[in-house]
């Protein structure tokens, strides 16, 4: 009882921050905590102290101890992997977990504690709070922050795409895991309709393969030439296009023929809703993009434009950029990354056809609501929705040290390219 209580005490805590409850935490806790309680801290203890006076006894109960733990790991690793070792959920908000906090105080209250079934109310709006999907016709867009790498979420009235993935690091850190995952539980979303992986660079194809570990994927396309072994694929072709929720899908690059250019073979997406429209372009490159001007002209003005390559000056053409001209701009770099990214032409370049740029490096994860016909909404940024009492406020001072210091990073690089330095 004490261990279901315990596990259920935190339940609001763990939702909360990790936005999963683990099921298995009280029968865990049944084999560990007196397993290690009774012999692993006694031993330990009691071996250090013994190995300052009999050394021999001292290491005898140490390696007791650590023999205790062999036995148990193995039974908590089995515990761990079982299917339903956890319960994915959504984040509450603050409130909601302080009233199930006090809801769950209620329910294991001592006998004779007046109307304690109450306390069960108290916690249904933790599991049941609605999410706020976006209207027919409208779309919800998040550029996440996943560092030097792109990966974005696309959501209508009942569908999700995701837009590549962030990068892989290591077997157990890759941004499919770490950000995209967390992202959509905390949406709700548990399952994903279509995902679009732009092409096979590590930065944007990296985190796939564990998202499909966590959530189900229905479809996925990707680039030319380019396969996933761990599930069937299909290739992104210049004139794809379906409706979900009366949003517009059209898929306008890799045209006919395969570039040797691995970045210009990169799915290019625009959506398009009754209000808004948004053009996703991977990594295309000067080449693609001079395409893509000469098959489309006007049909590629959007009023967002996740810029190409990360802000590279191998991309972001003038001519590409006033065929699109994009109210906003949306930079998915990573901070002082090594490439100097966005680059300080191409931030001209976005400056000149009138843009407003806004970089993950500095803003975190980027939100675009539904707007107006006659004007776009104004990008969320999540560093200014969730500032903490310590940050710098840049608004009121005129002044935002992080765009300060890429601007003057990107003012040295510029100085010393032209030193030849």
């Amino acid at each position: 009882i004490v261990h279901i209580a315990s596990a259920a005490g935190l339940a609001p805590l763990l939702l909360l921050y990790f936005q999963q409850v683990s099921l298995i935490a009280p029968l865990a806790n049944l084999v560990a905590v007196p397993l290690v309680s009774l012999l692993v801290v006694p031993c330990c203890l009691l071996g250090t102290i013994l190995m300052l006076i009999i050394p021999q006894a001292g290491i005898a109960l140490l390696a007791a101890s650590g023999f205790a733990l062999q036995l148990l790991w193995p039974c908590l690793e089995w515990l761990s992997e079982l299917s339903f070792a956890q319960w994915p959920g959504r984040p509450p908000s603050l409130g909601v977990a302080v009233l199930a906090t006090a809801g769950l105080l209620l329910l294991f209250a001592p006998r004779g504690i007046p109307a304690r079934w109450l306390g069960a109310t108290m916690l249904l709006p933790m599991f049941f709070a609605p999410v706020d999907s976006p209207e027919s016709g409208e779309f919800r867009f998040t550029l996440l922050d996943v560092g030097q790498g792109l990966a974005a979420v696309v959501e209508t009235a009942k569908h999700t795409l995701v837009f590549d993935t962030g990068a892989r690091f290591s077997d157990r850190l890759d941004m499919g895991s770490g950000v995209v995952a967390p992202f959509l539980r905390s949406r709700d979303i548990h399952s994903i309709d279509r995902l679009v992986i732009s092409h096979g660079d590590n930065d944007h194809l990296g985190g796939a393969h564990s998202l499909n570990e966590l959530i189900h994927i229905e479809t996925i396309y990707t680039s030319p030439g380019h396969s996933i072994h761990w599930k069937p694929v299909s290739e992104c072709k210049a004139g794809q296009r379906w409706t979900w929720d009366g949003v517009e899908f059209r898929m306008l690059a890799p045209l006919t023929g395969h570039s040797e250019r691995e970045n210009d073979n990169s799915c290019v997406l625009k959506v398009t809703s009754r209000s808004n429209a948004i053009l996703l372009t991977g990594d295309i490159e000067k080449q693609a993009e001079r395409a893509l001007v000469e098959r489309y002209g006007t049909l590629l003005e959007s009023d967002y434009l996740v810029v190409p390559h990360h802000g590279s000056n191998t991309s972001s053409t003038l001519d590409f950029l006033e065929a699109v001209r994009p109210e906003y701009a949306l930079v998915p770099a990573g901070y002082r990354n090594r490439y100097g990214f966005p680059r300080p032409q191409v931030v001209q370049r976005l400056e000149r056809v009138g843009a407003t740029i806004y970089n993950t490096a500095d803003s975190g994860a980027i939100l675009i609501s539904p707007g107006s016909i006659e004007t776009p909404a104004t990008p969320l940024r999540y560093r200014k929705l969730a500032r903490k009492y310590y940050h710098f406020d840049a608004e009121a001072s005129g002044e935002d040290p992080f765009t300060k210091s890429i601007s003057a990073r990107n003012a040295a690089i510029e100085s010393n390219s032209r030193t030849g330095s």
